[in-house]
C-alpha cells in the first residue's frame, strides 16, 4: 500500500480515507485483500478510530466488506456497481460539460490545456502511470469551470467502482486514447460547441463497455463470479 503525505488541514479519518481510497483505485490493495485496522493505524500514524471511521464510511459504499468474527476486506468488482457508476458519471458529465462550454473562462481553458499538454508529454514518453491522476484532474477541473466542484467530491466516492476498471483498462487493454478523447474534449469546449463535448463524453464513457470482456479475463479474481 502506498502511503501518502497528511496534509495540515487533513483530519486524521479524512486522510485515512484518502489513502484508502487511492490505493482502492490503484489497485494498490487489490479486490480481496484483507485489511487490518490495527496495522493501517500503524503505517498512517494515527489511532484506531479515525481509520474505523474511514473504513465503515467505504463499506457504506460497497467498496469494503466487514465481516464480524473474519475482518475487513476490500470489495471484489461488481459489473453492476461499476455500471451504476458509469450511469451516474454520464449524467453528471454530460451536464457539466454543457455548462463549461458556457461559461469556461480563459484562466480554466489554460489550466485544461496545461493538463492535455502534460498528458500528450507523459504519454510520449511512454510514463504512462503518470496519467491515471491527470485524468482526473482533467475532469474535476471541468467541474471546477462549471462551478460544480463541490458535486465532483460527492460522487468521487461512488466513482471508485468505475475507476478500478478504468485502472484495469490500462494495464490489460493498454487503452490509451482517453488522452485524444481529452484533447477532442478541450477543444470543443473552446469552441463552445457543447453538442460534440456531450457526444464525446458518451463514447469517452463508453470504453469501457466495449472491452469489457478483455479487461475482465485479465484480472478475473478481481471480478464477482
Amino acid at each position: 500500500m502506498e502511503v501518502y503525505e497528511k496534509t495540515a488541514k487533513e483530519t486524521a479519518r479524512d486522510y485515512a480515507l484518502r489513502v484508502l481510497k487511492g490505493n482502492i483505485v490503484s489497485l494498490d490493495l487489490e479486490p480481496g485483500t484483507a485489511i487490518s485496522e490495527n496495522e493501517l493505524a500503524a503505517e498512517l500514524g494515527v489511532s484506531r478510530t479515525p481509520v474505523r471511521e474511514a473504513i465503515i464510511e467505504l463499506a457504506k459504499a460497497y467498496l469494503i466488506e466487514i465481516y464480524p468474527q473474519r475482518g475487513s476486506f476490500i470489495s471484489l468488482i461488481d459489473p453492476k456497481m461499476v455500471e451504476e457508476a458509469r450511469f451516474l458519471r454520464m449524467v453528471m458529465d454530460t451536464a457539466v460539460i454543457e455548462s463549461a462550454c458556457d461559461i469556461a473562462d480563459e484562466e480554466g481553458i489554460a489550466r485544461l490545456e496545461d493538463n492535455v499538454v502534460l498528458q500528450e508529454f507523459y504519454l510520449s514518453k511512454g510514463m504512462t502511470d503518470k496519467l491515471f491522476d491527470l485524468d482526473n484532474e482533467f475532469h474535476r477541473e471541468i467541474y471546477k469551470i462549471a462551478r460544480k466542484d463541490i458535486i465532483y467530491e460527492i460522487h468521487s466516492t461512488l466513482m471508485i467502482h468505475f475507476d478500478r476498471v478504468r485502472t484495469l483498462s490500462v494495464e490489460t487493454v493498454k487503452d490509451f486514447k482517453v488522452v485524444v478523447d481529452h484533447r477532442a474534449m478541450l477543444e470543443a469546449i473552446k469552441a463552445r460547441d457543447k453538442a460534440e463535448a456531450v457526444r464525446l463524453v458518451d463514447k469517452h464513457l463508453n470504453r469501457y463497455m466495449v472491452d469489457a470482456e478483455k479487461i475482465r479475463n485479465g484480472k478475473p479474481e478481481f471480478f464477482i463470479a
